[in-house]
């Protein structure tokens, strides 16, 4: 195991945590964003009212994208699993 593998490994393993995690963010942020301007205009400062949309739109973002987050991380996993022998000898 050389030491470019390793970094590779690491490289690859943090893309992947970065497209997992994308999509859930990036919906968190647009409602989060969508509601700080609704409260701006309306000056109707309610916490609820900033958690519970966020909460929905990250929940709806992780039932639509986990068939492919899935696929995706069991991808790695395989690749990684058949490395294995490759790093022994």
């Amino acid at each position: 195991m050389t030491t470019e593998y390793v970094l590779g490994l690491g490289r690859e393993a943090i893309t992947l945590v970065l497209l997992v995690s994308g999509p859930m963010l990036v919906f968190g942020l647009v409602v989060g964003l969508a509601i700080s301007i609704f409260q701006a205009v309306t000056q109707v400062h309610e916490m609820t009212l900033t958690f519970i949309p966020k909460i929905v739109a990250v929940a709806f973002a992780l039932i639509l994208f986990l068939p492919w987050m899935i696929s995706i991380i069991t991808d790695f996993t395989t690749r990684l699993f058949e490395s294995i022998p490759t790093l022994i000898g």
